[in-house]
């Protein structure tokens, strides 16, 4: 685990000063080659007859991410590791699509994990620039990934990711979101030297649960301008996002509870 986890060090590395500071979520993206953009595609499992709980869905989502990103292939040497160093060493922009039937099963072939949480499926796959995305990723669409709201109950034991009650977002942005906030959470515990803590994560499968704040949860935790003294007192990461789909450039989307 020590090996396949240094490819979160990149991220560990900025974690404090990307997260303190508006400004830093919001970089000017004008020159960009959308082309060369570098995202990691993650397609959730909606079938149209049976489609799955969204808890469960977005539960699913947060593994997948980093069950991904920590992979064995993933670690220096491996066959994974230069794209996902590649991506872990910019934004880690993640776009999620739906597929159903057939469309689900074509891309079980591609590179990634699939993970399945209460009969909820999501496959996370490795980054790829969008101009090489294969063909049975960009045919599935990225509308459509609504869910209606479950009522899920307390948390389980384990990591809490929990969602902005302010911030109303799509099942797909919000399975992005949870995917960064396992990320940020693996990335911290890696600084601090918590491997055994990544560990004992892994060999569970990575399981968190994710719930909707109720608004005295999340101003509690919210690590406001300080993330470090958040994480060291309280255990608590956030994700900030960038603005380019749903919500606005510096919104604070879901707060990470480590337990």
């Amino acid at each position: 685990m020590f090996d396949v986890a240094a490819v979160l060090d990149p991220l560990v590395a900025r974690y404090a000063s990307w997260h303190a500071l508006p400004e830093a979520a919001t970089a000017d993206t004008s020159d960009e080659d959308p082309d060369n953009v570098l995202l990691m595609p993650m397609v959730l499992r909606i079938e149209r007859k049976e489609p799955p709980r969204r808890t469960a869905l977005l539960e699913a989502a947060a593994a997948a991410a980093i069950a991904v990103c920590l992979d064995e292939r993933c670690k220096p040497g491996g066959e994974w590791h230069e794209p996902m160093h590649a991506w872990i060493s910019g934004r880690i922009r993640k776009v999620a699509r739906r597929a159903r039937g057939a469309h689900w099963e074509a891309v079980q072939s591609l590179p990634g994990l699939t993970v399945e949480v209460g009969g909820a499926q999501v496959r996370a796959f490795l980054p790829a620039r969008v101009a090489d995305m294969p063909k049975e990723l960009t045919r599935l669409q990225i509308s459509g990934s609504e869910l209606e709201p479950d009522e899920p109950g307390e948390p389980g034991d384990g990591p809490v990711l929990w969602l902005n009650p302010d911030v109303p977002m799509s099942a797909g942005k919000s399975a992005a979101q949870v995917g960064h906030a396992t990320m940020i959470m693996a990335a911290l515990l890696r600084a601090e030297g918590s491997e055994a803590a990544l560990e004992q994560w892994a060999a569970g499968g990575y399981r968190c649960s994710v719930r909707t704040a109720d608004e005295e949860t999340w101003n509690r935790l919210h690590p406001r301008d300080d993330p470090e003294t958040a994480w060291r007192e309280r255990r608590v990461g956030m994700v900030r996002d960038a603005g380019f789909t749903e919500v606005d450039p510096g919104t604070v989307t879901v707060l990470a509870e480590w337990r």
